[in-house]
């Protein structure tokens, strides 16, 4: 018996040794697949505000880490929102991206960020930072129509779906009517800190650096390789914000405008050059503007300088069309070109008449307005009105040929005749006045008919 019992004792510490070792065995398993799953990773900026020129530099970030097969991006996510649409194109980037992509929030995600965070493959947040509040707001600062709301909110909850989040939650974060219990009530929208988006689903994880962040991905932080802007995509982020848009395109057409009035070409020409030369580079930078849009532009004020020449208005009016015409196409957006450029244009014609009751019609500016002033004193005589000599009597003083003078009403007049020849004496009565010209005809004629 004893013998059994010492049999079944040493059988069951081998048991457990084994276990013991196995479990040992497959943690480091685990962790040495986890340090060698991803092979090549990528660290990507989102920072600022969210606009189409965001979007492109994400493009190409996103090709150039896909063209050296990386099998893990990490979009480092520091922002106060932005546009919507921006957004959404770049959250179709993310959801497409054939690699791992972890969004990191280190300090806010708000409204359209928190849209691109949500679209990621896992969310990893530090304490301190914060996501969510993303009600649409318009340029003036002030919630967005219903509709646009309800848009914004339908494609909040999908994105939430993607990865099995709580859509109610996204919902919260953009509607302010929406009462959600234990997190906010009426009257305010949803933001989360770190700890509690990771209560609720919205947080995989929290850690304390990018170092952790690191050891949790199983990476190395050294053969992390980073994608930053060029300086021509920062260029193009700063000018595609539509405040800087309609900013650049009031400053370049006030500066046409005051250089119309100032002899010269001087620092508004230079000023308005350098304004509308941003505009263009940004946009094409972008990837939004071509030539054709920057060749209308140049052709339209070439036929803007050619009107000052060549006045009739034909030549002015289609310079004006094309310089507008490129300006719109080159926008990222035709709606939002024409009203940066109805803003500009509005403030452009605040500025000319300002102009104009300050310091009259000068410079350029004369070539476009008909200046000139027919004085008695220089020999100018405006014509008479003679239309009282309709249907009044007279005899002709010469021979119509069909012209000729004629006395009506005691006045000497020229006059035509409608019935060929009159002989000098001829009674004659006037039919028709237009302007200086009177037409006649022989008054047997008339007493005829």
């Amino acid at each position: 018996m004893n013998t059994a019992w010492r049999a079944m004792r040493r059988l069951w510490m081998a048991l457990s040794l084994f276990s013991v070792l196995a479990g040992l065995m497959m943690f480091v398993s685990a962790q040495t697949a986890a340090a060698a799953s991803y092979q090549k990773a990528f660290w990507i900026p989102v920072d600022n505000t969210i606009e189409r020129g965001l979007e492109s530099f994400l493009t190409r970030a996103f090709a150039e880490a896909e063209e050296q097969r990386a099998d893990l991006v990490i979009l480092d996510i520091n922002t106060p929102g932005g546009e919507v649409r921006a957004a959404g194109e770049i959250g179709k980037l993310i959801r497409e991206a054939p690699m791992h992509v972890v969004a990191y929030i280190d300090n806010q995600a708000f409204s359209a960020g928190t849209y691109i965070a949500l679209n990621a493959d896992e969310i990893v947040m530090t304490p301190g930072s914060s996501m969510g509040a993303a009600t649409p707001i318009d340029l003036a600062g002030n919630a967005a129509d219903v509709k646009m709301i309800s848009a914004w909110s339908e494609q909040m909850q999908s994105a939430a779906k993607l990865n099995q989040r709580n859509p109610d939650v996204a919902r919260a974060m953009v509607e302010i009517d929406v009462d959600f219990p234990g997190l906010k009530g009426k009257g305010t929208v949803l933001s989360l800190d770190a700890q509690t988006a990771q209560n609720v689903g919205y947080a995989d994880q929290v850690v304390g650096s990018k170092e952790e962040l690191f050891r949790q991905l199983g990476v190395n932080a050294a053969s992390i390789q980073t994608i930053d802007p060029t300086a021509g995509e920062r260029v193009a982020r700063w000018v595609t914000n539509p405040f800087v848009m309609s900013v650049l395109l009031i400053v370049g057409l006030v500066g046409i405008v005051i250089e119309l009035f100032a002899p010269g070409f001087g620092v508004a020409g230079t000023i308005s050059l350098v304004s509308f030369g941003l505009y263009f580079f940004g946009h094409f930078v972008a990837g939004f503007a071509n030539w054709l849009h920057i060749a209308l532009f140049l052709i339209g004020i070439l036929l803007m300088i050619m009107e000052i020449f060549l006045p009739g208005g034909i030549v002015g009016a289609i310079g004006f069309i094309s310089i507008v015409t490129g300006l719109i196409m080159a926008a990222y957006d035709t709606q939002q070109g024409l009203a940066s450029l109805g803003i500009a244009a509005l403030v452009t014609v605040i500025v000319a008449v300002l102009l104009v009751k300050r310091y009259g019609v000068n410079g350029l500016f004369k070539k476009f307005i008909l200046g000139d002033v027919q004085r008695n004193e220089e020999g100018y005589v405006a014509p008479k009105d003679q239309r009282d000599l309709l249907h009044k009597s007279g005899v002709a003083l010469t021979p119509l040929r069909p012209a000729g003078m004629v006395k009506v009403d005691g006045r000497r007049v020229d006059a035509v005749s409608v019935g060929g020849y009159v002989a000098a004496g001829t009674p004659v009565i006037v039919i028709q006045v237009e302007g200086t010209r009177i037409v006649v005809q022989e008054q047997e004629l008339e007493e005829k008919e």
